[in-house]
């Protein structure tokens, strides 16, 4: 591959990962290439028959009556139709086929997103912003790339080549001097295309801030319109969609002034070749038919460059969101392996064995060993050289200062995320089942769309009287008073209709009334009352007395009394 100026790798028209990642466009191209042959041999048919009939019009009068002219006219009206057909079935093919790739690119990146093992949670949460762009508005611009500009492009690997044989054949000089002013087109497309490169990407790298601003404004709209700043935040929306339309609009001169050029440069070189004609008929130097039939092919030798400048634009944007869904698809997974670091992932080992990291015996009881456990991240390990067992019934607390990794600890565990270094142990299960045994509270609540009762009871069937209970413990019986219907009140995508406080007081609802044996919790009193606090603290003891295993991510000497063991997190390590 070729490089640009500024050391950039350009992008092949066609990226051999579309055909990868995309059954169907395997078949669209195949069957674009197919139509591009049958539309060479129509150009070619039609354009005899014209010069044909136009010379021996102009020739031979004895040629002169319908009759004679009628298998000519026959055969040019048959090869006119055919082109038309080919030409309407294709577009309306095309449309369909780009709707059918675009969903498997669509399907195939929510696939990898949403897979912990190739892009782990923390990677998700950083990439949330660009992933919603590319996936809601990005991919739509595969559509225009790929009805008008792919089929344009295998045009003209088809029927521009075979025209010029054909004129060639014919008329020589006509051939030779389209040979010579072809390339100017690729070539004032190569520049306009080194400034539409830059305008799309910023466009493209504008949309994602401003839905990201969006997205974020509406989540937090109801705690804005509580403290009264609703509106604080409409300046900033207006200055990313006036950016949005300044990067658009740039994007839109450059398009516009590519295909005007483009079309004038097209005309002018038909120009030279009609002039080239004319002076030789004149002299005698060919015959009429020879140079009506270079006169008509001419253009159709520069028509397929021309659509490809004038669909260009839409190849940029096109091949933009097509690299990032690919960046979609692909990411994740690989930082230790890059990183170079080595990477021993996660073990599952029968119960009778001794962890070799960390010497944890493991015993026929749910246990859960960290031997040595690293992650490496951004800003370097946090945490690493964590060892620590998880044995049912007892509460135990992480504790340590911040950034030194207690929530990644939590995910560890869970599985959610595979240590760079170190072991974790959880017995014989396989991690599916392990993660049906545990209830797991972040910082960031987990709230689906429907009823506040469904997603009270998405880890446990509880009855109405144990929710009831749990809900007067975390305090969720005041926010219960406060809704419309209750129990049944249907709430919105990430909880719309409850504040972040009332989202979490959900959530610890949620763990308390789960069946889980393991129960995992990232500062589950974070947002209560002390007088909430300390009854979730008791219930929660209650759980690890009752056999279940506890841990608790927390701060604060009166939480911490609450803790059978406490667990010291290593404080952060640089990378380097």
């Amino acid at each position: 591959m070729s490089t640009t100026d500024t050391g950039r790798v350009k992008s092949p028209p066609v990226d051999p990962r579309l055909l990868t990642y995309s059954p169907a466009s395997r078949v669209y191209i195949v069957v674009t290439a197919l139509l591009g042959f049958g539309t060479v041999v129509a150009i070619i048919v039609s354009a005899a028959m014209t010069a044909s009939i136009l010379s021996e019009l102009v020739v031979d009068p004895s040629r002169r009556s319908l009759s004679v002219q009628a298998t000519h006219l026959v055969v040019l009206a048959c090869a006119l139709v055919a082109r038309v057909v080919m030409t309407f079935g294709h577009d309306r093919y095309a449309h369909r086929a780009s709707a059918r790739v675009i969903a498997q690119l669509r399907a195939r990146a929510l696939d990898s997103l949403t897979d912990p093992s190739r892009t782990p949670p923390r990677e998700l949460l950083g990439r949330r912003d660009d992933a919603s762009t590319v996936l809601l508005r990005g991919l739509d611009a595969l559509a225009p790339y790929l009805s008008g500009y792919v089929p344009a492009l295998i045009l003209t690997m088809t029927v521009t080549p075979t025209v010029i044989v054909v004129i060639g054949l014919t008329d020589w000089p006509s051939a030779l001097i389209i040979v010579i002013t072809l390339p100017l087109i690729p070539l004032f497309m190569i520049l306009v295309g080194l400034m539409t490169r830059d305008r799309t990407e910023r466009k493209l790298a504008t949309m994602s801030r401003l839905t990201a601003q969006t997205l974020d404004l509406i989540a937090g709209l109801p705690t804005l319109r509580a403290l009264g700043r609703a509106q604080g935040q409409a300046g900033r929306v207006a200055e990313l969609g006036a950016a949005h339309r300044r990067s658009t609009m740039s994007a839109l001169r450059v398009a516009f002034l590519s295909g005007a050029i483009l079309e004038l440069l097209a005309t002018l070189c038909v120009a030279l070749v009609a002039v080239g004609i004319g002076v030789r008929l004149v002299h005698g130097d060919m015959s009429l038919y020879a140079g009506v039939l270079a006169l008509v092919l001419a253009p159709e030798a520069y028509l397929p460059l021309r659509q490809v400048g004038s669909k260009f634009h839409d190849s940029a944007d096109g091949l933009a969101a097509a690299k990032a869904a690919f960046a979609l698809i692909e990411g994740g997974g690989e930082e230790g392996v890059a990183s170079g670091v080595d990477s021993r992932r996660t073990q599952r080992v029968p119960g009778s064995l001794v962890a070799s990291a960390s010497g944890i015996k493991m015993g026929d009881s749910f246990e859960v060993g960290l031997g040595g456990v690293g992650v490496l991240g951004r800003d370097g390990w946090a945490p690493r050289g964590l060892s620590m067992t998880i044995r049912p019934g007892r509460l135990t607390m992480i504790t340590g200062p911040n950034g030194s990794g207690k929530s990644t600890a939590l995910e560890v565990i869970m599985g959610l995320i595979e240590p760079d270094e170190g072991r974790v142990l959880r017995g014989k299960d396989e991690l599916d089942e392990f993660r049906r045994r545990v209830a797991w509270l972040p910082q960031q609540p987990v709230v689906v769309p429907g009823s506040v009762a469904e997603n009270l009871t998405l880890f446990a069937d509880a009855s109405r009287a144990d929710l009831d209970a749990a809900a007067s413990i975390t305090g969720f019986d005041e926010v219960l008073a406060g809704l419309s219907d209750g129990y049944d009140t249907m709430l919105g995508a990430g909880g719309v209709g409850l504040s972040a406080g009332q989202r979490q007081r959900l959530a610890l609802t949620r763990v308390l009334v789960s069946t889980g044996s393991l129960l995992l919790l990232d500062e589950p009193t974070a947002h209560l009352d002390p007088t909430s606090a300390e009854r979730v603290l008791i219930r929660l003891r209650e759980r690890a007395v009752g056999g279940d295993a506890v841990v608790v991510v927390a701060h604060g000497a009166e939480v911490l009394r609450h803790a059978d063991e406490i667990v010291e997190m290593p404080e952060a390590v640089d990378a380097n």
